[in-house]
């Protein structure tokens, strides 16, 4: 019998595998805090390394659908729903860091900032349509949507580009990471918009021989 992997199989121990990497750069976060490795300001460090994660781990899960439409393989749709919820657990720590260290818990501070500025809008507003994503990420919840669950999840690429739009009003001098993952963002969502217009004129074409 052949012991030749399926294309479409994932490899084995690949979910655990991304499931610590996901994990890693929150416990280097936590080990440098321990050898106070942060730097002079240790609260500015923690809100933007997690911000980052959040919106690199967001551009992964969206990578997910192009490369298994390019390579053939389905395993990466496999891994796109523990990519965005580690999305949105980033996302709720910074959040959570930036509410207690620089806040402290101050709900009318927060309304405050969020109104006064625009970067704080985009990213409050970001989070805060991640949540639906996240409580509707379960077996249970895909079966009882039915078609309103993917409805409901394209809201990930508006998300992605307000993502994107905090990161690069946030910055006030070097602008360079903001743009490249701007620039890759563009790339994902024309590939989408590519593919999606093929597959309509495809499906045209289809229809038009089916009534010759």
């Amino acid at each position: 019998m052949s012991s030749v992997r399926p294309t479409n199989a994932a490899p084995t121990g690949l979910k655990p595998l991304v499931f610590l990497l996901c994990l890693l750069p929150l416990g280097l976060l936590i080990w440098r805090g321990f050898e106070a490795g942060l730097g002079a300001n240790p609260v500015e460090t923690l809100e933007h390394a997690t911000g980052d994660w959040a919106l690199r781990l967001l551009l992964l899960t969206l990578c997910a659908t192009p490369l298994r439409q390019l390579s053939g393989w389905s395993w990466p749709l496999r891994l796109r729903r523990m990519l965005g919820l580690y999305t949105f657990f980033y996302a709720s720590v910074h959040m959570a860091l930036y509410f207690t260290l620089d806040l402290e818990l101050d709900f009318y501070m927060l309304g405050n900032e969020v109104l006064k500025r625009p970067y704080l809008s985009v990213g409050f507003l970001a989070w805060a349509l991640l949540i639906p994503l996240a409580l509707t990420s379960t077996d249970r919840m895909i079966r009882r949507l039915g078609r309103r669950w993917k409805s409901l999840h394209r809201s990930v690429y508006v998300i992605s580009v307000l993502a994107v739009l905090h990161y690069l009003w946030l910055v006030k001098a070097d602008v360079r990471e903001p743009l490249l993952y701007g620039a890759i963002l563009i790339v994902l969502l024309g590939w989408r918009a590519w593919r999606e217009r093929r597959d309509r004129k495809g499906g045209r074409r289809s229809q038009a021989v089916r009534t010759v």
